[in-house]
């Protein structure tokens, strides 16, 4: 526990916003303010992340999915890396209106991307013209840069996991309509009350969002392994029955 006081203090985690532009509601979970800066407490942080991790590692025992969200500059790469590390979604350039609540539209737009790709890999695609090639490259782009991360997506998500619900408010607000559940890394300027599980931290720095979401993504993935070994001792425990019937019946 001791290193991850650590590790939390080492990368900024603890530093919030300029006190003049807090949300009264995250009293709570500040601890003191220094230099016009309210300081968070990382005991809260630790407190949200243990909560998280559990919820998250049983979300993913299940087979649950989760969507990654993260569009801002600072957590975009942290988002991308974490996201693929654990095998899930993510959202880390826009937020389509509708990825939840329309979401047979966004598969079509994914089936669209891969019919792009596989036109821009086949010999047909020469036989357009230069202006139309421009075209279908620049369409590509685009889809490719918003729809890339949900590729895995086959179905609507368990639970979103978000950097800063502030910025991130038309997802909060998708997943709120949809009863889907929501754990977000918050600063000092963020209402806790519009998420599930809050993470009282930094969500600036791009130290305290890679720290963060990595350790979110440890818990995904030990949650897969679970899930994994339950699935081979329920495997190898059906065998069993079966030998033991055979004995008997060789008896």
């Amino acid at each position: 526990m001791s290193t991850l006081v650590t590790e939390l203090v080492e990368a900024g985690v603890h530093y919030g916003h300029r006190a003049s532009r807090w949300n009264p509601k995250m009293r709570p979970y500040i601890y003191a303010r220094k230099n016009l800066i309210h300081i968070i407490d990382v005991r809260e942080t630790i407190r949200g992340l243990l909560r998280a991790k559990k919820y998250l590692a049983q979300v993913s025992s299940r087979n649950g999915l989760i969507l990654f969200v993260g569009t801002k500059r600072q957590a975009a790469e942290s988002i991308e890396r974490e996201a693929n590390r654990c095998g899930m979604p993510y959202i880390n350039d826009r937020w389509l209106g509708g990825t939840l609540t329309n979401f047979r539209t966004i598969r079509n737009r994914l089936a669209r991307l891969e019919e792009l790709e596989a036109l821009r890999a086949s010999d047909a695609y020469n036989a357009y013209s230069k202006k139309m090639q421009s075209s279908l490259n620049r369409e590509y782009r685009k889809m490719f840069r918003n729809l890339n991360g949900m590729r895995t997506m086959s179905r609507l998500p368990e639970c979103l996991v978000i950097v800063d619900p502030k910025k991130e408010k038309n997802a909060v607000r998708e997943a709120q309509a949809l009863g889907i559940a929501t754990v977000a890394l918050i600063d000092t300027d963020c209402d806790p009350d519009k998420v599930d599980l809050p993470i009282p931290g930094n969500d600036d720095s791009m130290r305290s969002i890679e720290l963060i979401t990595k350790i979110i993504a440890d818990a995904i993935v030990a949650g897969k392994s679970q899930a994994a070994i339950a699935s081979q001792q329920q495997r190898e425990g059906s065998d069993v029955p079966a030998a033991v019937i055979e004995d008997k019946d060789a008896e």
